[in-house]
């Protein structure tokens, strides 16, 4: 009997996972007015189950769209009749998903015979909160875990904080994963957490740091989206709140700040992957962090972690009117991405996230900067298209790797800039 039962849950398991067999996602690159206005009836159009990996229209930019087996022939054929220019950017969405699949599981069961943990794997919300605790244990002088509230579903939210100790010193505040289905953004939160900790009187840069400052790091800023990609949906993006009216679930987290709140960028339906939700700071997850960096008063540098595309961006999303510390911001993050690029030639580009990709109204970095937090920034991580939201694991520790050398620039500029 308990034999049948654990089939049959995994049956069951398998089942309720949404499978995306012969899904492609297609890279177009818009040259036109008319391409684009055709693109937008594209995405308008909810019955072909467009998932848009990249948002924004515009002639500058390729956009990337992961288009469902049943619409391919009616979406390829909608694109040659406008003439616009597309390419399969991946061809078989399962294939990928198929082979994370069976990488994770093979990595769960050596962690398991040898006690260890891999960094170069993808982890479950559980498994990365359980790294948390250990490292906590192994580091009590330096690292605590705190608990900044509780999400939509109930499941803590918890940042590591690394302190020296004093009372409410200034500090510096980075996430990662705030849209659930980048993985490789919270896995290289976990990498770099572990590097802090351990590089503390080893380094002397980040023994300074800590000496000055205290760091906050929230690895898994949407952890109900996060849980859905592993358990249901691994393209999910949002959060997993009841729109109240719709069957359509999540707000997309990164709309859902009181930043040009509704405006450009931001959708105001709930199927939408970039829905702003109700109103501004409705998601419980994004009022946790709101609270906390209002209750703190102190931070001098807030950085948001995503993937994909290379970029490292500043504010402002929903204008493009140049913010008062743009030449300021520019500098820093041009000599960010310069440490980064300086390890494995990975090549990131610099600006305002309205310039260099697309308005976007409602993000935590604008909000951030907005009430004062002048070093406020995001990084998209690698890559730029090849595999997307799907990076293979092989890379993630080259990509924390790289991605450390830029964030240690920017937290070392702002312990010697922001008094």
């Amino acid at each position: 009997m308990k034999l049948f039962l654990a089939v049959f849950a995994v049956l069951v398991a398998v089942h309720c996972e949404d499978l995306f067999y012969g899904d492609q996602v297609l890279r177009i690159q818009a040259e036109t007015e008319d391409h684009l206005k055709a693109l937008k009836e594209l995405e308008d159009d909810v019955h072909l189950g467009l998932d848009f990996w990249t948002h924004g229209l515009s002639t500058d930019l390729p956009v990337d769209i992961r288009v469902p087996r049943a619409s391919l022939y009616d979406v390829k054929g909608f694109l040659t009749v406008n003439k616009i220019p597309f390419t399969v950017m991946i061809n078989n969405v399962q294939d990928l998903l198929d082979k994370e699949k069976a990488e994770m599981v093979k990595n769960a069961a050596m962690e398991r015979s040898t006690k260890s943990f891999n960094f170069g794997a993808y982890h479950s919300l559980d498994e990365i909160y359980s790294f948390m605790d250990d490292l906590v244990t192994s580091h009590q002088n330096l690292v605590s875990k705190v608990q900044i509230g509780n999400t939509y579903e109930n499941r803590p939210m918890y940042a590591l904080k690394f302190s020296t100790g004093g009372a409410n010193r200034p500090a510096i505040w980075i996430d990662a994963g705030i849209h659930s289905r980048e993985w490789v953004s919270q896995a290289s939160a976990v990498w770099i957490s572990n590097k802090i900790a351990t590089d503390y009187g080893v380094d002397a840069a980040v023994t300074a740091l800590l000496g000055q400052m205290d760091v906050y790091l929230l690895i898994v800023a949407n952890p109900d989206g996060y849980a859905f990609t592993h358990s249901s949906n691994r393209m999910w993006r949002k959060t997993r709140s009841v729109n109240s009216g719709s069957s359509c679930r999540g707000v997309d987290p990164n709309r859902n700040w009181d930043a040009g709140f509704g405006g450009v960028g931001a959708s105001k339906d709930p199927c939408s992957d970039s829905y702003h939700g109700p109103y501004a700071h409705s998601e419980i997850e994004v009022k946790n962090i709101v609270d906390l960096i209002k209750s703190h008063g102190n931070f001098k540098s807030f950085i948001s972690v995503h993937a994909y595309s290379q970029l490292l961006m500043y504010p402002y999303g929903y204008t493009c009117t140049d913010a008062p510390d743009q030449s300021e911001l520019h500098t820093v993050g041009t000599a960010a991405a310069s440490k980064l690029s300086s390890l494995y030639n990975t090549r990131y580009r610099v600006g305002s996230i309205c310039k260099i990709i697309y308005p976007a109204s409602g993000g935590s970095i604008d909000w951030t900067y907005d009430i004062g937090i002048k070093y406020s920034f995001a990084f998209e991580l690698r890559d730029t298209g090849l595999y997307g939201f799907l990076l293979p694991a092989k890379q993630i520790i080259p990509t924390a790797e790289e991605t450390w050398l830029g964030l240690k620039y920017i937290m070392e500029y702002v312990s010697n800039n922001s008094y």
